[in-house]
Protein backbone atom coordinates (compact mmCIF):
# COMPACT_ATOMS: atom_id res chain seq x y z
CA UNK A 1 0.00 0.00 0.00
CA UNK A 2 1.42 3.00 -0.83
CA UNK A 3 0.47 5.18 2.47
CA UNK A 4 1.51 8.50 1.02
CA UNK A 5 -0.09 8.72 -2.23
CA UNK A 6 -3.45 6.99 -0.47
CA UNK A 7 -3.48 8.80 2.69
CA UNK A 8 -2.40 11.83 2.07
CA UNK A 9 -3.86 15.02 3.59
CA UNK A 10 -6.37 13.04 5.45
CA UNK A 11 -6.98 13.56 9.31
CA UNK A 12 -9.66 12.30 11.75
CA UNK A 13 -12.54 14.71 12.36
CA UNK A 14 -13.33 14.71 16.25
CA UNK A 15 -16.11 16.94 16.88
CA UNK A 16 -17.84 15.51 20.16
CA UNK A 17 -18.45 11.62 19.36
CA UNK A 18 -18.34 11.72 15.67
CA UNK A 19 -15.23 10.95 14.23
CA UNK A 20 -14.78 9.95 10.17
CA UNK A 21 -11.86 10.23 7.71
CA UNK A 22 -11.89 13.91 6.07
CA UNK A 23 -9.85 15.43 3.77
CA UNK A 24 -6.80 17.79 4.50
CA UNK A 25 -8.00 21.37 3.45
CA UNK A 26 -10.29 21.36 5.93
CA UNK A 27 -9.41 24.45 7.94
CA UNK A 28 -7.15 23.78 11.08
CA UNK A 29 -10.20 25.72 13.65
CA UNK A 30 -11.98 22.95 12.52
CA UNK A 31 -10.49 20.02 13.31
CA UNK A 32 -10.11 19.22 16.79
CA UNK A 33 -5.87 18.03 17.14
CA UNK A 34 -5.89 14.71 18.23
CA UNK A 35 -3.10 13.22 20.19
CA UNK A 36 -3.34 9.65 18.41
CA UNK A 37 -1.64 9.70 14.92
CA UNK A 38 -5.01 9.00 12.27
CA UNK A 39 -3.15 8.45 9.34
CA UNK A 40 -2.17 5.04 8.20
CA UNK A 41 1.68 4.46 8.90
CA UNK A 42 3.83 1.72 8.17
CA UNK A 43 3.74 0.97 11.49
CA UNK A 44 -0.14 -0.27 11.17
CA UNK A 45 0.89 -2.32 7.77
CA UNK A 46 3.69 -4.08 9.60
CA UNK A 47 1.06 -4.70 11.91
CA UNK A 48 -1.67 -5.92 9.97
CA UNK A 49 0.83 -8.09 7.79
CA UNK A 50 2.20 -9.60 11.35
CA UNK A 51 -1.46 -10.61 12.16
CA UNK A 52 -2.39 -12.00 9.09
CA UNK A 53 0.97 -13.90 8.53
CA UNK A 54 0.25 -17.50 9.03
CA UNK A 55 3.97 -18.65 8.71
CA UNK A 56 5.54 -20.13 11.71
CA UNK A 57 8.95 -19.49 13.09
CA UNK A 58 10.46 -21.90 14.70
CA UNK A 59 10.12 -20.52 18.23
CA UNK A 60 6.70 -20.55 17.29
CA UNK A 61 6.85 -24.23 15.47
CA UNK A 62 8.49 -25.20 19.14
CA UNK A 63 5.62 -23.70 20.97
CA UNK A 64 3.26 -25.80 19.03
CA UNK A 65 4.94 -29.26 19.14
CA UNK A 66 5.50 -28.61 23.18
CA UNK A 67 2.66 -29.50 25.27
CA UNK A 68 1.93 -27.04 28.56
CA UNK A 69 1.76 -30.16 30.37
CA UNK A 70 2.47 -34.17 29.49
CA UNK A 71 -0.38 -36.65 30.67
CA UNK A 72 1.44 -40.18 31.26
CA UNK A 73 -1.52 -41.84 32.86
CA UNK A 74 -4.39 -40.94 30.41
CA UNK A 75 -4.91 -43.64 28.40
CA UNK A 76 -7.97 -42.94 26.85
CA UNK A 77 -7.79 -39.63 24.55
CA UNK A 78 -11.52 -37.94 23.44
CA UNK A 79 -11.30 -34.68 21.76
CA UNK A 80 -13.83 -33.79 19.73
CA UNK A 81 -14.06 -30.35 19.99
CA UNK A 82 -10.93 -28.41 19.16
CA UNK A 83 -10.16 -25.59 16.57
CA UNK A 84 -6.50 -26.16 14.54
CA UNK A 85 -7.17 -22.47 12.83
CA UNK A 86 -3.90 -22.30 10.36
CA UNK A 87 -1.51 -24.62 12.90
CA UNK A 88 -0.22 -27.10 10.44
CA UNK A 89 -1.84 -30.51 11.16
CA UNK A 90 1.42 -32.75 11.60
CA UNK A 91 2.51 -29.98 14.44
CA UNK A 92 -0.75 -30.62 16.47
CA UNK A 93 0.20 -34.75 15.63
CA UNK A 94 3.39 -34.22 17.46
CA UNK A 95 2.21 -32.56 20.33
CA UNK A 96 -1.06 -35.11 20.81
CA UNK A 97 1.69 -37.36 20.83
CA UNK A 98 4.03 -35.97 23.38
CA UNK A 99 0.95 -34.82 25.51
CA UNK A 100 -0.60 -38.63 26.08
CA UNK A 101 2.90 -41.00 25.07
CA UNK A 102 0.78 -43.65 26.97
CA UNK A 103 -2.56 -43.34 25.25
CA UNK A 104 -4.26 -46.66 24.08
CA UNK A 105 -7.80 -45.42 22.71
CA UNK A 106 -8.27 -42.32 21.08
CA UNK A 107 -11.08 -40.48 19.50
CA UNK A 108 -9.83 -36.93 17.87
CA UNK A 109 -11.80 -34.85 15.78
CA UNK A 110 -10.79 -30.99 14.55
CA UNK A 111 -14.22 -28.85 15.00
CA UNK A 112 -13.21 -25.62 12.79
CA UNK A 113 -15.68 -22.73 13.07
CA UNK A 114 -17.41 -23.56 9.71
CA UNK A 115 -14.68 -25.24 7.82
CA UNK A 116 -14.63 -29.37 7.85
CA UNK A 117 -11.43 -30.14 8.80
CA UNK A 118 -9.38 -34.06 8.74
CA UNK A 119 -7.42 -35.59 11.46
CA UNK A 120 -6.61 -39.61 10.93
CA UNK A 121 -9.77 -41.25 9.93
CA UNK A 122 -11.94 -38.81 10.97
CA UNK A 123 -13.59 -35.06 10.02
CA UNK A 124 -15.44 -32.38 11.94
CA UNK A 125 -16.78 -28.58 12.37
CA UNK A 126 -18.30 -26.54 14.63
CA UNK A 127 -21.29 -24.88 12.74
CA UNK A 128 -23.34 -21.68 13.09
CA UNK A 129 -27.31 -22.27 12.64
CA UNK A 130 -30.03 -21.16 13.89
CA UNK A 131 -32.64 -22.50 15.80
CA UNK A 132 -36.46 -20.71 14.84
CA UNK A 133 -38.06 -22.26 17.84
CA UNK A 134 -36.54 -20.27 20.13
CA UNK A 135 -34.76 -17.49 17.65
CA UNK A 136 -31.36 -18.07 19.14
CA UNK A 137 -28.19 -19.07 17.13
CA UNK A 138 -26.64 -22.08 18.33
CA UNK A 139 -23.46 -24.06 17.39
CA UNK A 140 -23.36 -27.84 16.51
CA UNK A 141 -20.11 -30.29 16.50
CA UNK A 142 -20.70 -32.37 13.67
CA UNK A 143 -18.43 -35.79 12.91
CA UNK A 144 -17.99 -37.64 10.09
CA UNK A 145 -16.01 -40.90 8.89
CA UNK A 146 -13.81 -38.69 6.15
CA UNK A 147 -14.73 -41.51 3.78
CA UNK A 148 -17.88 -40.59 3.80
CA UNK A 149 -18.09 -37.19 2.78
CA UNK A 150 -16.89 -37.87 -0.78
CA UNK A 151 -20.19 -36.89 -2.33
CA UNK A 152 -21.12 -34.36 0.35
CA UNK A 153 -20.92 -31.50 -1.94
CA UNK A 154 -24.55 -30.04 -0.69
CA UNK A 155 -23.32 -29.99 2.98
CA UNK A 156 -19.69 -28.16 2.00
CA UNK A 157 -21.85 -25.56 -0.07
CA UNK A 158 -23.84 -25.08 3.58
CA UNK A 159 -20.63 -24.52 5.51
CA UNK A 160 -19.53 -21.97 2.92
CA UNK A 161 -21.83 -20.40 3.25
CA UNK A 162 -22.05 -20.23 6.80
CA UNK A 163 -18.13 -19.09 6.79
CA UNK A 164 -18.61 -16.19 4.40
CA UNK A 165 -22.02 -14.75 6.55
CA UNK A 166 -20.26 -15.33 10.17
CA UNK A 167 -17.36 -14.11 8.73
CA UNK A 168 -18.82 -10.42 7.67
CA UNK A 169 -19.66 -10.05 11.34
CA UNK A 170 -16.03 -8.38 11.45
CA UNK A 171 -17.16 -5.78 9.11
CA UNK A 172 -20.72 -4.97 11.10
CA UNK A 173 -18.64 -4.94 14.34
CA UNK A 174 -15.89 -2.30 12.91
CA UNK A 175 -18.94 0.00 10.91
CA UNK A 176 -20.92 -0.22 14.52
CA UNK A 177 -17.17 0.84 16.05
CA UNK A 178 -16.81 3.53 13.00
CA UNK A 179 -20.61 5.05 11.89
CA UNK A 180 -22.13 7.54 13.20
CA UNK A 181 -25.36 6.20 12.96
CA UNK A 182 -24.43 3.44 16.39
CA UNK A 183 -23.56 6.30 18.27
CA UNK A 184 -25.81 5.20 21.01
CA UNK A 185 -24.44 1.67 20.77
CA UNK A 186 -20.93 3.32 21.54
CA UNK A 187 -22.51 5.32 24.71
CA UNK A 188 -23.97 2.30 26.64
CA UNK A 189 -20.64 0.76 26.00
CA UNK A 190 -18.92 3.54 27.26
CA UNK A 191 -21.46 3.22 30.43
CA UNK A 192 -21.18 -0.20 30.63
CA UNK A 193 -17.07 -0.64 30.92
CA UNK A 194 -16.40 2.93 32.72
CA UNK A 195 -14.28 4.25 29.91
CA UNK A 196 -13.63 7.89 28.67
CA UNK A 197 -13.68 10.04 25.99
CA UNK A 198 -10.26 9.28 25.04
CA UNK A 199 -10.79 5.64 24.80
CA UNK A 200 -13.47 5.68 22.43
CA UNK A 201 -11.89 8.18 20.20
CA UNK A 202 -8.57 5.96 20.43
CA UNK A 203 -10.79 2.80 19.40
CA UNK A 204 -12.60 4.49 16.42
CA UNK A 205 -8.85 5.70 15.17
CA UNK A 206 -7.72 1.92 15.42
CA UNK A 207 -10.97 0.94 14.08
CA UNK A 208 -11.19 2.96 10.58
CA UNK A 209 -7.32 2.24 10.10
CA UNK A 210 -8.36 -1.52 10.19
CA UNK A 211 -11.46 -0.86 7.82
CA UNK A 212 -8.78 0.95 5.45
CA UNK A 213 -6.04 -2.02 5.94
CA UNK A 214 -8.54 -5.11 4.74
CA UNK A 215 -9.95 -2.98 1.84
CA UNK A 216 -6.59 -2.51 0.51
CA UNK A 217 -5.43 -6.20 0.99
CA UNK A 218 -9.14 -7.87 0.56
CA UNK A 219 -7.76 -9.83 -2.00
CA UNK A 220 -4.54 -11.55 -0.38
CA UNK A 221 -5.25 -11.87 3.37
CA UNK A 222 -6.62 -15.20 4.21
CA UNK A 223 -10.05 -15.82 4.41
CA UNK A 224 -10.16 -17.64 7.50
CA UNK A 225 -8.40 -14.73 9.49
CA UNK A 226 -11.86 -12.45 8.50
CA UNK A 227 -12.73 -12.65 12.23
CA UNK A 228 -13.47 -10.42 15.15
CA UNK A 229 -10.50 -11.15 17.01
CA UNK A 230 -8.27 -9.70 14.47
CA UNK A 231 -9.65 -6.10 15.95
CA UNK A 232 -8.31 -7.40 19.54
CA UNK A 233 -5.40 -8.34 17.87
CA UNK A 234 -4.57 -5.13 15.65
CA UNK A 235 -4.87 -3.37 18.93
CA UNK A 236 -2.55 -5.80 21.13
CA UNK A 237 -0.12 -5.49 18.20
CA UNK A 238 0.74 -2.14 19.11
CA UNK A 239 1.00 -2.27 23.31
CA UNK A 240 4.52 -1.30 22.89
CA UNK A 241 3.62 2.38 21.26
CA UNK A 242 0.87 3.12 24.14
CA UNK A 243 -0.17 2.83 27.55
CA UNK A 244 -1.24 -0.51 28.43
CA UNK A 245 -3.73 1.07 30.49
CA UNK A 246 -5.34 2.82 27.01
CA UNK A 247 -4.77 0.22 25.40
CA UNK A 248 -6.55 -2.70 28.18
CA UNK A 249 -9.44 -0.08 28.30
CA UNK A 250 -9.78 -0.13 24.54
CA UNK A 251 -9.98 -4.02 24.88
CA UNK A 252 -12.88 -4.01 27.74
CA UNK A 253 -15.14 -1.21 25.45
CA UNK A 254 -14.46 -3.00 22.15
CA UNK A 255 -15.67 -6.54 23.67
CA UNK A 256 -18.56 -4.43 24.62
CA UNK A 257 -19.32 -3.27 21.23
CA UNK A 258 -18.81 -6.62 19.90
CA UNK A 259 -21.35 -8.18 21.82
CA UNK A 260 -23.90 -5.22 20.87
CA UNK A 261 -23.08 -6.08 17.44
CA UNK A 262 -23.54 -9.87 17.86
CA UNK A 263 -26.68 -9.37 19.20
CA UNK A 264 -27.84 -6.94 16.09
CA UNK A 265 -26.47 -9.34 13.69
CA UNK A 266 -29.55 -10.82 11.57
CA UNK A 267 -29.67 -14.51 12.14
CA UNK A 268 -32.30 -15.55 9.25
CA UNK A 269 -29.54 -16.02 6.87
CA UNK A 270 -27.89 -19.21 8.89
CA UNK A 271 -29.22 -22.23 7.82
CA UNK A 272 -31.75 -23.78 10.17
CA UNK A 273 -30.35 -25.84 12.70
CA UNK A 274 -32.47 -28.81 11.53
CA UNK A 275 -31.24 -28.35 8.18
CA UNK A 276 -27.95 -29.22 9.66
CA UNK A 277 -28.93 -31.92 11.50
CA UNK A 278 -30.77 -33.26 8.32
CA UNK A 279 -27.77 -33.15 6.27
CA UNK A 280 -25.15 -34.70 8.84
CA UNK A 281 -27.26 -37.66 9.59
CA UNK A 282 -27.33 -38.06 5.96
CA UNK A 283 -23.76 -38.57 5.41
CA UNK A 284 -23.44 -40.84 8.44
CA UNK A 285 -22.58 -38.10 10.80
CA UNK A 286 -22.78 -37.50 14.25
CA UNK A 287 -24.40 -34.72 16.07
CA UNK A 288 -23.26 -33.12 19.72
CA UNK A 289 -24.61 -29.79 21.44
CA UNK A 290 -21.61 -27.75 22.93
CA UNK A 291 -21.80 -25.67 25.66
CA UNK A 292 -25.44 -26.18 26.23
CA UNK A 293 -25.48 -23.96 29.00
CA UNK A 294 -25.21 -20.56 27.10
CA UNK A 295 -28.83 -21.46 25.40
CA UNK A 296 -30.18 -23.25 27.58
CA UNK A 297 -33.59 -24.04 25.41
CA UNK A 298 -31.47 -26.55 23.16
CA UNK A 299 -32.28 -28.99 26.17
CA UNK A 300 -35.85 -28.87 25.35
CA UNK A 301 -35.73 -28.82 21.55
CA UNK A 302 -36.15 -32.76 20.81
CA UNK A 303 -33.72 -32.68 17.77
CA UNK A 304 -31.77 -35.85 17.06
CA UNK A 305 -28.68 -35.50 18.46
CA UNK A 306 -25.75 -37.66 19.57
CA UNK A 307 -25.71 -36.14 23.09
CA UNK A 308 -24.22 -33.02 25.12
CA UNK A 309 -20.85 -31.48 26.02
CA UNK A 310 -21.57 -30.99 29.89
CA UNK A 311 -18.07 -29.20 30.35
CA UNK A 312 -16.21 -26.67 28.25
CA UNK A 313 -13.62 -23.80 29.43
CA UNK A 314 -16.58 -21.50 28.53
CA UNK A 315 -19.52 -23.51 30.16
CA UNK A 316 -18.27 -25.62 33.33
CA UNK A 317 -21.07 -24.18 35.75
CA UNK A 318 -23.19 -26.65 35.35
CA UNK A 319 -21.56 -30.06 34.83
CA UNK A 320 -23.00 -32.06 37.42
CA UNK A 321 -26.47 -30.55 36.37
CA UNK A 322 -26.19 -31.57 33.04
CA UNK A 323 -24.50 -35.06 33.85
CA UNK A 324 -27.99 -35.48 36.01
CA UNK A 325 -30.08 -34.26 33.32
CA UNK A 326 -28.41 -36.89 30.04
CA UNK A 327 -28.98 -39.35 32.82
CA UNK A 328 -32.59 -38.94 33.43
CA UNK A 329 -33.77 -38.30 29.92
CA UNK A 330 -32.05 -41.64 28.63
CA UNK A 331 -33.88 -43.52 31.63
CA UNK A 332 -37.24 -41.85 29.67
CA UNK A 333 -36.47 -43.01 26.15
CA UNK A 334 -37.90 -46.18 24.08
CA UNK A 335 -35.79 -48.80 23.29
CA UNK A 336 -35.22 -48.33 19.59
CA UNK A 337 -33.51 -45.18 20.88
CA UNK A 338 -29.98 -44.87 20.90
CA UNK A 339 -28.82 -43.09 24.23
CA UNK A 340 -27.51 -39.53 24.80
CA UNK A 341 -23.93 -39.76 25.31
CA UNK A 342 -22.16 -37.12 27.86
CA UNK A 343 -19.13 -35.43 25.81
CA UNK A 344 -16.32 -32.38 27.32
CA UNK A 345 -14.84 -30.03 25.14
CA UNK A 346 -11.46 -28.92 25.77
CA UNK A 347 -12.20 -26.08 22.97
CA UNK A 348 -8.65 -25.48 22.53
CA UNK A 349 -7.46 -22.77 19.90
CA UNK A 350 -4.32 -24.04 18.40
CA UNK A 351 -3.31 -20.10 17.44
CA UNK A 352 -3.21 -18.96 20.65
CA UNK A 353 0.10 -21.78 21.35
CA UNK A 354 2.30 -19.79 18.92
CA UNK A 355 1.73 -16.50 21.16
CA UNK A 356 3.89 -15.03 23.77
CA UNK A 357 2.55 -16.64 27.11
CA UNK A 358 2.89 -13.26 28.81
CA UNK A 359 0.60 -11.49 25.54
CA UNK A 360 -1.48 -14.12 25.14
CA UNK A 361 -5.43 -14.30 26.40
CA UNK A 362 -4.87 -16.91 29.80
CA UNK A 363 -8.55 -18.36 29.16
CA UNK A 364 -7.62 -20.10 25.67
CA UNK A 365 -3.92 -20.09 26.21
CA UNK A 366 -4.08 -22.80 28.57
CA UNK A 367 -6.32 -25.30 27.12
CA UNK A 368 -5.05 -28.21 25.41
CA UNK A 369 -6.47 -30.98 23.23
CA UNK A 370 -7.72 -33.78 24.88
CA UNK A 371 -7.83 -32.05 29.18
CA UNK A 372 -10.63 -31.80 30.48
CA UNK A 373 -10.53 -32.62 34.41
CA UNK A 374 -14.11 -33.23 35.49
CA UNK A 375 -13.85 -36.99 34.00
CA UNK A 376 -11.37 -37.27 36.89
CA UNK A 377 -12.94 -34.83 39.32
CA UNK A 378 -14.13 -37.07 42.08
CA UNK A 379 -16.74 -34.69 42.69
CA UNK A 380 -18.18 -35.45 39.34
CA UNK A 381 -17.49 -39.26 38.88
CA UNK A 382 -20.42 -40.58 41.02
CA UNK A 383 -22.83 -38.36 38.62
CA UNK A 384 -20.83 -40.05 35.74
CA UNK A 385 -20.49 -43.81 37.33
CA UNK A 386 -24.43 -43.35 37.92
CA UNK A 387 -25.17 -42.45 34.21
CA UNK A 388 -22.69 -45.15 33.00
CA UNK A 389 -20.07 -42.26 31.05
CA UNK A 390 -16.86 -42.37 30.48
CA UNK A 391 -14.37 -41.18 28.25
CA UNK A 392 -13.21 -45.05 27.20
CA UNK A 393 -17.58 -45.87 26.73
CA UNK A 394 -17.76 -42.99 24.98
CA UNK A 395 -15.08 -43.21 22.80
CA UNK A 396 -16.13 -46.79 21.89
CA UNK A 397 -19.84 -45.82 21.24
CA UNK A 398 -19.51 -42.78 19.25
CA UNK A 399 -16.81 -44.26 17.44
CA UNK A 400 -19.14 -47.48 16.83
CA UNK A 401 -21.79 -44.47 15.52
CA UNK A 402 -19.47 -42.94 13.36
CA UNK A 403 -18.19 -46.33 11.82
CA UNK A 404 -22.01 -48.32 11.30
Amino acid sequence: MNTELEMEGMILSAQGRNMEIVRGDESAAQVKEMEFPPQLTEADEKHFRSIINQGLSPEQIQRVVTPLRVQPRQEDVLAIHWHPEFIPMDLISQRIEATYPNKVHELIIPTQHNVLMEYGDYSGVEVDCYSHEFQRKVQLLLHFRTSRLESADVFKAMLDHTFRYRSSQLYAFLDMVTNIKYEDYLQLASEETGVDEEVVRFARIQAKKLQLLLEEHEQTIPRDMIKNKLVREFIDAQRHLFPASLVHRTQLFLKSVKSMAKENFSLTYFYKTSEFIEEARALGGGVVVPHPEQFWPILLADYDVDGYEVWNPQSQEYTDFLINVIHRQNKTRNAGQRSLLVFMGDDTHMSEKIKDPSHAEAGKYYRDIGVQPPWDDLSVRKSLIVGNAGRARVIEEYKARLDG
